[in-house]
């Protein structure tokens, strides 16, 4: 298979994530994303992007591995944030941050950094288990969904054209 062809299916692949995300979870069920799911789905947005730019440009060797590199890069970074909100969803009660203010608002009074620093540390609603499958939270599908991602484009990083 060739390199556009499986940059095609990684952008699918986000694309797909992001539906998942917005039509069902968000739209059908209702379910408000919390500030570390919003960081989640920029880092797919991120990847996504990057494999639907990596797929219009069709680049040769040295291009595909620069764009396989980033991609792996937001997989990792997304995986990060994944397993951190996994991490806060099995926190003992007593020990679950407080509930914080909303993304919106922290972005507009907070300078970036801070805002940044607020999010990462979770707040109680990050902690709520509002959905699971098969034992597995939507983190810990994002997280499950990250980590193919991360091994996908690893695999693009160190493929033979």
């Amino acid at each position: 298979m060739n390199s556009r062809a499986l940059f095609s299916a990684g952008f699918l692949y986000c694309f797909t994530a992001m539906a998942v995300a917005l039509l069902y979870f968000q739209n059908y069920l209702e379910l408000e994303p919390c500030p570390l799911c919003i960081m989640q789905r920029i880092a797919f947005i991120a990847a996504g992007s990057i494999f639907l730019i990596a797929t219009l440009h069709n680049p040769k060797k040295i291009g595909q591995r620069i764009y396989a590199g980033l991609i792996t890069l937001a997989a990792l970074t997304g995986a990060g944030i994944a397993g951190w909100h996994v991490r806060l969803q099995n926190l003992p009660e007593d020990q679950v941050p407080m509930c914080g203010p909303g993304l919106g608002y922290m972005y507009e009074s907070l300078p970036f950094a801070e805002m940044l620093a607020q999010v990462f540390k979770g707040s109680g609603e990050c902690a709520e288990l509002a959905w699971s499958f098969i034992g597995l939270s939507i983190p810990g599908w994002t997280l499950v969904s990250f980590l193919v991602l991360a091994i996908f484009s690893t695999w693009l990083l160190f493929k033979k054209t």
